[in-house]
């Protein structure tokens, strides 16, 4: 695949769930292959937790990372873009580009730091389908998204149930785990730094040595030493580059973004929805994903088997738990693939 470019699409007055409106809203997204005349060729591909819109390809210079779902998404890939129009679209709440609570209010002028609306699932969706519709996307072949992507294709499919033939939720559930005890335990780690200042922490540095800490833990728990070994045998260097990772992330991620995103997570649950969704199921875990583990499927499968959902199953045969969708792409490509072009007929 050519180089990609973030682009950015932004709208006026967008209304959120709770009825603020925000005054401005932007996303960050990238795209790879060409809308069909028909607009009806489109895959909307969402981001995990922490991650951001660089899904496929790789941006300049040429040595910089490629994106998670490289393996995935490209000419004759699983998601072929040769097929299909896939757009990579980056979370409102998140830090790569999309409005959040490090960006500038402009009602203020200032940063909209822990003052930022609390928003939902339903309103990340929705502006993702607001910037679509722009787009001329008049339905969707597929949703499909790992971890809180995955969030997002459930959401997508009790929402607009209408408006794709199936989303594929990879490595996530319907339900998320966690409640408000996890934003409580978060925002008191943030809250624990010196620098915090009740969320306005912006002229003081910021939180890097605890997001810092907070990603290393998050990397350790999602299986990236595991990934990391598969390249990197000496545990002390493997060590390093892990926090090097962690320390990179740490840098760009705001910490009012984490906390607003934690806490739209822990509201998360389309369970007693189930019976809206009209499109098709391809739901994936990994073997070793201590996140969402394997015994999470007979649960959701039969949810959606009495919703009266077509559904299948596929498991990851892997060590590499959490981060396994996109490393273990050879696994588990051939039956999205499949998925994808049973959607067409």
């Amino acid at each position: 695949m050519e180089s990609v470019v973030t682009q950015t699409w932004t709208m006026r007055d967008f209304r959120l769930e709770s009825g603020v409106a925000l005054p401005e809203l932007t996303l960050a997204y990238e795209s790879y292959g060409r809308l069909a005349p028909d607009g009806r060729n489109a895959i909307l591909v969402t981001h995990g937790f922490t991650s951001s819109q660089h899904a496929a390809g790789r941006h300049a210079p040429a040595d910089e990372a490629a994106g998670w779902w490289d393996g995935l998404i490209g000419p004759g890939k699983a998601i072929d873009t040769d097929r299909y129009f896939v757009v990579a679209s980056n979370m409102l709440g998140s830090s790569y580009g999309s409005t959040a609570p490090a960006s500038i209010d402009p009602k203020t002028g200032r940063r909209y730091g822990p003052d930022f609306p609390e928003i939902t699932l339903a309103d990340i969706v929705g502006a993702q389908k607001a910037m679509l519709d722009s787009f001329g996307v008049t339905h969707l072949v597929a949703v499909a998204g790992p971890s809180f992507g995955g969030y997002q294709a459930f959401q997508w499919a009790v929402t607009y149930p209408d408006a794709m033939h199936g989303i594929a939720a990879v490595v996530t559930a319907p339900r998320a785990g966690g409640g408000p005890g996890a934003v409580e335990t978060l925002r008191s780690r943030l809250a624990a730094d010196p620098n915090w200042n009740g969320g306005w922490y912006y002229d003081r540095g910021g939180l890097v040595d605890t997001m810092t800490a907070l990603r290393v833990e998050t990397l350790q728990h999602y299986g990236t030493n595991e990934a990391l070994a598969r390249t990197i045998g000496d545990p002390v260097a493997r060590d390093a580059e892990l926090r090097r990772q962690a320390a990179a992330w740490a840098r760009v991620f705001d910490p009012n973004a984490l906390l607003t995103l934690r806490k739209a997570s822990a509201r998360f649950d389309v369970t007693r929805d189930l019976g809206k969704i009209h499109a098709r199921v391809l739901y994936v875990l990994s073997r070793t994903d201590k996140l969402f583990p394997p015994s999470l499927a007979p649960g959701v499968m039969g949810e959606l088997e009495r919703a009266g959902v077509s559904a299948s199953y596929v498991e990851i045969d892997t060590e590499l738990g959490h981060v396994a969708s996109g490393p273990e792409w050879a696994k588990w490509g051939p039956a999205l693939a499949a998925f994808l072009k049973g959607l067409d007929r």
